[in-house]
């Protein structure tokens, strides 16, 4: 009896916590803010166009849809890439925009730059992907593109040989880690809309951040941070065949207006002391950068102007982003 009555405790206090964490989740996410028409709008386009083939290891689930404005039409779930060639260490949700983009990022970036600084392709990547939070993980904050199942969080890429290169630690480690990672780093940027790596800001000291929002009504605006002075040696002479075509020239945001870009920590955490500063030199596209899913989709009609409204004043939080060219954010206390 006394068995008994111990397990239906520790049964009782499971539920609680299951419970208490369920409402933490719920907390975080703003429930006024809502779903951008464009976000179902690209996901009609990239399934009708068949840009993602469903296969054993990338699977349909039920659509998603909350809490908040949370959740994808259809969503994915991804277990290998490459044809199944590739592990995922972690199972990711992704919507088929970001789906799409990643799968042509790995075969026209990343296996090629494996190949040819250390002789052998990728086996695992370790990524996260769909997380229903806000920004940095704070409350009530604008909603992660990690909630749109729209992002991805590159934190370590192991080889076929069983080579394990971080980013945390290869960004500034051996000569061919830092030339692999850049190489992948500036393939994101022809591809994605937000591509942040170590230097670009606090959050991203061990991860490559790679996401599809939208920073202007027609998507052709693209955050790449930090500008970096590197030389790339893919292609180099020889045209490669690309998988898909890369999006059409984006332009990057101009320095002087405030961008809302992605500024997260998939560990929760924010080491300040360790994060670096961005180079100060921009590099030109390697080539020319293709109409995702996302930037194909129509662009959002104007709202209706009601009546003329006082103009906001911009924030003065420590999630101001790092524009292009501009010094590092001082390191003060996050609030």
């Amino acid at each position: 009896m006394r068995i008994v009555r111990v397990m239906w405790r520790g049964v009782s206090l499971f539920s609680a916590l299951a419970l208490f964490g369920a409402g933490l989740t719920a907390c975080s996410v703003n429930h006024f803010e809502r779903r951008d028409p464009w976000r179902d709008q690209a996901e009609q386009v990239c399934l009708a166009k068949k840009l993602v083939e469903p296969s054993e290891f990338i699977t349909p689930i039920a659509a998603m849809d909350g809490p908040g404005p949370c959740g994808m039409q259809q969503p994915f779930r991804v277990t290998r890439l490459a044809g199944g060639t590739v592990l995922m260490k972690q199972r990711m949700t992704l919507g088929c925009p970001a789906l799409a983009e990643a799968e042509a990022w790995l075969a026209d970036t990343i296996q090629p730059a494996a190949n040819l600084y250390f002789g052998v392709p990728v086996a695992e990547i370790n990524a996260g992907s769909y997380s229903c939070r806000g920004r940095n993980n704070q409350p009530g904050a604008k909603l992660s593109e990690h909630g749109y199942g729209n992002a991805i969080d590159v934190m370590s890429i192991k080889l076929a040989d069983g080579h394990v290169i971080t980013v945390k630690g290869g960004w500034r480690g051996t000569e061919a880690e830092q030339g692999f990672l850049r190489e992948i780093f500036l393939g994101a940027c022809q591809r994605f809309t937000t591509v942040l790596a170590p230097g670009s800001n606090v959050f991203h000291y061990d991860h490559i951040h790679v996401d599809l929002a939208r920073h202007d009504p027609r998507g052709l605006k693209r955050i790449c941070q930090p500008l970096i002075k590197f030389t790339p040696q893919l292609g180099t002479g020889v045209e490669r065949p690309l998988s898909r075509p890369v999006p059409p020239p984006r332009q990057p945001a101009a320095p002087q207006a405030p961008v809302d870009i992605e500024e997260d920590d998939p560990y929760g955490v924010s080491p300040m002391s360790r994060a670096g500063s961005p180079t100060q030199v921009a590099r030109a596209p390697a080539r020319p950068p293709a109409a995702t899913a996302y930037t194909a989709a129509p662009p959002p009609r104007p709202a209706p102007r009601i009546a003329a409204a006082a103009p906001e004043e911009p924030a003065q939080d420590y999630d101001e982003p790092l524009q292009l060219g501009a010094p590092p954010p001082s390191t003060g206390p996050i609030y």
